[in-house]
């Protein structure tokens, strides 16, 4: 069996959404390099040595099983991937991404590419300090003093100032910070299957729509203009009590909620299959219900063309849906998009799936995971 290796890394960003690289170069090493076990504080600072804009730095702790020349290979190509370009006589400059390794368990190593300990690890209370969070009791395997000796020794007194950002260890910490996801999309877009799969994969407590259990909706499919007006009353009533029954009670055992629906769809449907009369009336009952009900932090609208969601009605045979016309596909995908422009305060997402397929390819699931990630990162760092 594979030894793994305590290790403690610097990273640090003056360049860019400094923050948001942070995250995410935590969360690559988290994936290709090692257990992250520790995140320190984060840090500001000027730049030292050098003009430019002011650095945030963190230290991280983790287990690897990569040896020293295979760990420091693979953050240089972290570093690479986040954009920075290194030169043989590199100076202190700004960067995208500087990630140095500080100890490698209580190895000492010197070779002509990696230094262990870092050798100026000691004249740096960017370093210093944030390794005080983590591992305050650490002794120097060469100088013998511990971080706290360390830091009180230190001659960098440079200014540096504790922030109030937190960062996370995977995805699951980030989402957390969230109460609510809804993915919303049209019908066959996929958006039940993608909640379940980001439940499953992140504790969060699912919400879904009772859609089956509705009775007016096989007939609203043979006969629109007759059952329009029950099928959107009655699916406003059972929206407006799951909803609140659903997110009003938080699961202690869950991370957060994800739901297959926001309540504003009623809208977006009523408007299209409603006569003036009735949408008006509509209107009234639910801009009263809608006041009650709590709004996601992130709506993620599903995109798929017409085609596409035919194919997929299809694939999944439910009888009443299999006439369903594509005009009315169509009309639902510009009603979901002109709710969207028409509420431009609200943290909406759109995600194009038409040539994607998330539940068979583990690529494309990245990728919407990804888009989600990027928006939280932009939302709440």
């Amino acid at each position: 069996m594979v030894r793994k290796q305590k290790v403690y890394l610097s990273l640090g960003s003056n360049m860019g959404n400094r923050l948001a690289t942070l995250q995410k170069a935590i969360f690559r090493i988290q994936k290709e390099v090692g257990q992250v076990l520790d995140i320190s504080k984060v840090y500001e600072n000027p730049a030292v040595g050098f003009e430019g804009d002011d650095f945030l730095n963190i230290v991280i702790s983790l287990l690897t099983e990569l040896q020293p020349s295979a760990l420091l290979d693979s953050l240089l190509q972290i570093e690479t991937d986040f954009g920075r370009t290194r030169s043989q006589d590199e100076g202190y400059s700004s960067r995208t991404l500087d990630i140095d390794i500080i100890y490698y368990g209580n190895e000492i190593l010197n070779d002509d590419h990696l230094v262990i300990p870092h050798p100026q690890m000691q004249n740096r209370n960017f370093v210093l300090k944030p390794l005080s969070d983590i591992a305050p009791q650490f002794y120097h395997p060469i100088l013998g003093k511990d971080t706290r000796n360390l830091l009180q020794e230190c001659k960098d007194r440079s200014q540096l100032t504790k922030t109030h950002h937190k960062l996370f260890k995977d995805r699951t910490g980030l989402f957390t910070q969230l109460q609510l996801i809804a993915i919303e999309g049209n019908i066959g877009a996929g958006k039940t299957t993608l909640s379940k799969m980001i439940s499953e994969d992140f504790n969060a407590k699912l919400v879904l729509e009772r859609f089956a259990d509705n009775p007016f909706l096989p007939k609203f499919y043979e006969d629109q203009s007759r059952y329009a007006f029950p099928l959107e009353m009655s699916f406003l009533a059972d929206r407006y009590q799951q909803f609140m029954d659903d997110t009003s009670q938080f699961d202690l055992f869950k991370s957060f909620m994800v739901s297959d629906y926001d309540i504003f769809k009623s809208l977006i449907f009523a408007k299209i299959t409603l006569q003036k009369e009735e949408y008006n009336l509509y209107r009234k009952v639910f801009n009263f219900m809608y006041k009650e009900v709590k709004k996601p932090e992130i709506y993620l609208y599903l995109h798929q063309n017409t085609e596409r969601l035919l194919s997929n009605i299809k694939k999944r045979g439910r009888d009443y849906e299999q006439k369903i016309d594509p005009v009315y596909l169509d009309k639902i995908n510009r009603g979901y998009l002109d709710f969207i422009k028409s509420h431009p305060s609200q943290n909406s997402l759109i995600i194009d799936i038409s040539e994607l397929d998330f539940v068979q390819n583990p690529t494309d699931y990245e990728y919407v995971l990804q888009q989600l990630e990027n928006n939280i990162l932009s939302t709440i760092i």
